[in-house]
């Protein structure tokens, strides 16, 4: 009456699954520096973690005696485990099993893990290798008709972009549906020429005039600089780490906070050399990231989308334990201007913050949006609009450090002023609707044309016009809230996010975040 022998059915058929693509293909897929698809289980999970669900799922051949003959797994681990003994949930690709194919798929465990994520609100990781999509033209064979096509359960990958932290790790090439899971995260890693992302391949790219291989289409090179992934990494361990870090900032889903993580750092600390750190000369830039380094809890800085978007750093960091979301101008690249690509990655960095309900800390120095043709052919000036309609959306907490400039409409998207306007500026703050540079030329020409010496009157206008770019005047009519010493600015931040935290709700954001 036992059961014994369904059990050991069971085992021989989990141990099959376990083969993967078979002992040729796995020895392939190692020769290429590739991990097996379990292997990248278990080194992304704590270890001994992961529950697998659906492993004996695959395509199943039976003799004349109805006994199993063959078994080719399903090319999809999926499953759940923990990071840092939080839940998560995985799904992640086998290359081994025919290059990670559609057709080779039983695309409803894929759904499953998309909407069990959903349903018990725990972060998803997805380990790209393959196309995960339609497959080979060769299906043909076994199905003579095409269809018109869909995609199954994108329904889930839609609303678990507005629920529950999603990452995604391009460890192979992803191509098809396989590129649009990377895409459709909130992080997304690429591993230098190990993957690659793009819509179809060299053959097919071939079939429209263009013979480019793997890396020149879709590789790290490229979609590190475009913003299609966030960061690039060296190896699949970097991968899991940077996975790992990312989701230490967020919570397990909208309908809670991001877990606090103390570390030691005293919130009084302050930082002598920020006297130091901006120049008096406002035309030589600054390092911005040392500004940032040193005013939130030591070592907690993560930096994303490094590659792109360059005159605006975005990432995540703690103050006194509590996660925020970091936004701060770069001058040293076109002096933080807002390119078209800045205002893409302002976008989707203050997406995510509003989506995981994380206070927003902004270092401003922006002189305004990008000048010139180029910038203009870039459409700047519509996403600029977008950009300030995502700040002017936002609900979270939000506190600016106005470090030095701030012009222009986008100087002014440095917060919503309709809000209570939390903004520290340093006395090395430079504001106004334009910069004086080239405006004085402009609005006293005829003034200075008309003097007896011109460079005199010239000179007299410009002492006239820097005595009023003051702080100090500013703050007299309480248009800067506050004028601190930089070196308090770290005290001042901690204090700050202790009381966002009664700001920062939970529960369904107005928008959800946009790919």
């Amino acid at each position: 009456m036992s059961w014994e022998k369904d059990i050991e059915e069971l085992r021989r058929r989990e141990a099959l699954a376990e083969q993967m693509g078979g002992e040729e293909r796995v020895a392939r897929q190692k020769a290429s520096g590739k991990l097996t698809v379990r292997e990248r289980v278990d080194a992304l999970l704590d270890p001994g973690s992961f529950h697998e669900t659906g492993k004996i799922a695959g395509a199943a051949s039976y003799g004349a005696d109805n006994e199993l003959a063959s078994f080719r797994a399903s090319p999809f681990v999926i499953g759940r485990g923990d990071i840092g003994g939080r839940p998560v949930m995985v799904q992640a690709d086998d290359f081994s099993v025919r290059g990670g194919a559609g057709d080779a798929a039983i695309w409803q465990k894929l759904v499953f893990a998309e909407q069990m994520a959903n349903e018990y609100r725990m972060p998803l990781i997805r380990l790209v290798d393959g196309t995960g999509g339609g497959g080979s033209v060769k299906m043909l064979e076994k199905d003579p008709r095409t269809y018109i096509p869909q995609t199954p359960g994108w329904e889930w990958v839609v609303a678990n972009m507005a629920s529950v932290p999603v990452v995604a790790l391009a460890l192979g090439p992803c191509a098809g549906l396989g590129a649009g899971r990377v895409a459709a995260s909130h992080y997304s890693v690429m591993v230098q020429g190990l993957s690659q992302v793009f819509v179809a391949g060299p053959p097919v790219a071939k079939a429209i005039g263009e013979d480019v291989d793997k890396e020149g289409l879709g590789g790290a090179e490229i979609n590190g600089k475009n913003g299609v992934v966030d960061d690039i990494v060296a190896s699949e361990a970097d991968a899991f780490a940077a996975a790992r870090k990312f989701l230490s900032y967020l919570p397990a889903s909208i309908y809670e906070q991001a877990p606090r993580v103390q570390n030691g750092d005293p919130i009084n600390r302050r930082d002598p050399t920020l006297i130091n750190v901006v120049p008096r000369d406002r035309r030589v830039p600054y390092k911005m990231r040392r500004i940032v380094e040193a005013c939130v809890d030591a070592g907690s800085f993560f930096e994303t989308g490094r590659q792109w978007g360059r005159g605006l750093i975005t990432g995540f960091a703690r103050l006194d334990g509590y996660s925020v979301a970091v936004i701060a101008g770069d001058p040293m690249f076109l002096g933080g201007a807002w390119t078209a690509d800045v205002c893409r990655k302002l976008i989707k960095h203050v997406d995510l913050a509003q989506t995981f309900h994380l206070p927003v800390v902004h270092f401003v120095d922006c002189p305004g949006f990008a000048v010139g043709a180029k910038h203009e052919r870039s459409g700047v000036v519509k996403l600029g609009v977008q950009a300030m309609a995502a700040v002017y959306q936002a609900r979270v907490p939000w506190c600016s450090i106005v470090v030095r400039q701030a012009f222009g409409l986008a100087g002014s998207a440095m917060m919503n002023p309709t809000r209570t306007k939390m903004r520290y500026c340093w006395p090395s703050g430079d504001w106004g609707s334009l910069p004086m540079e080239g405006g004085i030329e402009a609005a006293y020409k005829r003034d200075i044309e008309a003097s007896a010496d011109p460079e005199k009157r010239l000179a007299e206008i410009r002492a006239w016009a820097e005595a009023l770019r003051s702080p100090f005047r500013t703050a007299e009519a309480f248009y800067a809230e506050e004028i601190i010493d930089p070196r308090e600015t770290r005290p001042l931040l901690c204090e700050w996010a202790e009381l966002a935290q009664r700001g920062a709700e939970t529960g369904p954001s107005a928008f959800g975040m946009r790919p």
